[in-house]
This record gives C-alpha cells, structure tokens and sequence, in this order.
C-alpha cells in the first residue's frame, strides 16, 4: 500500500518489478519493441527513487535455450531472442539496476514461452512467488516490455495470486504484434484490478519522508 499523490512514500511491503528490458526487445535488437528504450529513464528515476527507503527490487529477463518451440524456428512464433548468456539476453546498459537487485530468469524451459515472471525463478530456483511471500510483499509497482505480452501476463498472475498491482503508464511499451493489442493488454488489466498511472503520480521523491513511514526510520536519518 501506499498514499496517493505526490510527496508521498511507498509502505515497505512495495516492491518495483522491472520486466525485461534487455537489448532484444529494444531497438537493434531481434524482437524490438518500438520506443523499448524510451521507458529506460522513467525506470532509472523510479529505481533510483525507490533506492531511498529502501524498496526490494526484482527484475525479470527472458533466458531462452537456443532451441525452443517458442522460437519460429522451433514451431513459435518468436524470431530468435533472448538466448540465456548471450549479448541480446544482457540489460541494457542504460538501465540502472542497483547491485542488490533479484533477477528472476524466465523461459528456461525448451517448451514453453513463459510470458509471465511468475513462470520464472530466482537464483537457487526460488519460484517468484515464494520469493514475494518471503519478503513480505504485497503490492508491486511494474514497468518493463512489452506491455501486450510479459507485462499483460505477469500483472494478471499477480492479481490472480491478491498481490495489488500498479502499472505505470510511461514505463511500457507494445510489441503491436496487432494494432491496438497494447491498448486491448492495458484495458484488460484494468478490468482485472490493476492501478494504472504516470510514474509521476506516485510522487516518491518527497525529501523526507515521516519518521512514521511504516514504523521505520527515514533512510537519511
């Protein structure tokens, strides 16, 4: 949970879920998604802003073996992309995630697309949702590629599973694989539950937050 509107602060059973943004789904990349790259620095000022109190940070990536039926050339519909170890498979450089942030690798199974984070697991094999469980979150705030696919099935999982979802408007972006599935992804996620807005009505960049902040001490103090 969190209170609305700007110079407010996140509870700390918030985290930021950072959803593929790896080179392939960015411009240059196998499966680009257009404009992929411009939600990179809303991203770095949610991440940095959410570093302050400080918030647990998850982010996912695709992690493909090179031979799999979600590729085109293994009976999907995919081109080739996001092979695990390979360039198109690394963050992208501009992104910045801080170091202890919890990567959660999806797709390793040969047989399966696995849009959904929660299809994915931590290092060790911890599946997503136990480690949300473990560390006590409840509310997830999301941003990543693409809006019509990965995102669309990892916020519809978490509302699925309770946890409260808030989706931000101007840190997605579409792959369009039809006109209008990023709007159609967007209002089916609405329907289901899910808070969308600007990463500016958030307002976590409020200097100092009250000693109050969910029983805790500021993190400047």
């Amino acid at each position: 949970m969190m209170q609305k509107g700007f110079h407010s602060w996140p509870d700390l059973d918030t985290a930021v879920l950072v959803i593929d943004v790896q080179y392939d789904f960015c411009p240059g990349g196998t499966l680009a998604v257009s404009g992929g790259d411009r939600i990179i620095p809303v991203l770095n000022r949610l991440l940095r802003d959410s570093e302050r109190y400080p918030l647990r940070i998850y982010a996912s990536r695709d992690w493909h073996p090179a031979e799999s039926t979600h590729f085109d050339s293994g009976g999907g519909i995919w081109p080739v992309h996001c092979v695990a170890g390979s360039e198109g498979a690394k963050f992208h450089n501009k992104l910045r995630l801080p170091g202890d942030t919890q990567i959660v690798s999806k797709g390793l199974d040969t047989n399966s697309d696995s849009y959904s984070v929660f299809d994915g697991q931590l290092d060790g094999g911890v599946p997503f949702e136990n480690a949300l469980r473990r560390d006590g979150i409840t509310h997830v705030v999301v941003g990543g590629l693409a809006t019509d696919y990965c995102v669309r099935c990892s916020v519809l999982d978490a509302l699925r599973l309770g946890i409260r979802v808030t989706v931000l408007t101007d840190a997605i972006a579409a792959v369009e694989a039809k006109p209008g599935d990023g709007e159609k992804a967007l209002n089916e996620m609405r329907r289901a539950g899910a808070e969308l807005t600007h990463s500016a009505a958030i307002g976590w960049a409020a200097p100092n937050p009250s000693p109050e902040f969910s029983g805790k001490t500021s993190p400047d103090s």
